[in-house]
């Protein structure tokens, strides 16, 4: 079996990083999950920090699902009441995670998945650099590959390489960042 990924909203948000998460997502390397919830969820919170996107936001949604066919997660609902996490909106990821049978949780906020909960179910939380650059460390020419055609794909003008680096280094990703200028020539 696959090693799964369930991706929290707070990683869907940004279009870089839920670009570079899909393009990822598109090697094999892992299976990506998720739920219509996780997308109402980063879809509503960009639609109130930007309603100019009101309507763009589905065709993203349904590319997504095109991108990664199984993704979404369905069932879990029944499990909300019964978990305990600091942030109880964060439930369901947790239910989702569980049903979906996910290795890891891809999110910022990881004080609201405590390490001691998620073990329990054998699950673990992990912010995102961490989880790219360990993709970068599993198959690096396959990450760089990812990297590379999701910056030749932003072409309004082509962003080269200097460009596409701050813009991943604003996501919070030093780490991801730090690798990928030493790859630089790669990508």
């Amino acid at each position: 079996m696959a090693f799964t990924a369930l991706f929290d909203a707070c990683v869907l948000y940004p279009a870089p990083l839920r670009d570079l998460l899909m393009h990822l997502a598109g090697t094999g390397m892992f299976r990506a999950r998720w739920t219509a919830d996780i997308n109402a969820e980063w879809m509503n919170a960009l639609l109130r920090d930007r309603p100019e996107l009101a309507g763009r936001l589905d065709r993203t949604r349904t590319l997504m699902e095109e991108a990664v066919p199984d993704a979404l997660i369905d069932g879990y609902e029944g499990l909300i009441p019964a978990l305990k996490l600091p942030d109880p909106a964060d439930r369901h990821v947790l239910a989702a995670a569980i049903v979906g049978r996910v290795d890891v949780i891809v999110t910022r906020n990881l004080r609201d998945f405590p390490a001691a909960t998620l073990a329990s179910f054998r699950i673990e939380a992990q912010h995102p650099d961490v989880f790219i650059r360990h993709a970068l460390e599993l198959d690096e020419a396959a990450a760089l590959d990812a990297v590379r055609r999701l910056r030749a794909a932003l072409r309004a003008p082509l962003v080269d390489v200097v460009t596409y680096l701050d813009t991943l280094a604003r996501q919070e990703l030093p780490e991801t960042v730090a690798v990928l200028r030493g790859r630089a020539s790669l990508i």
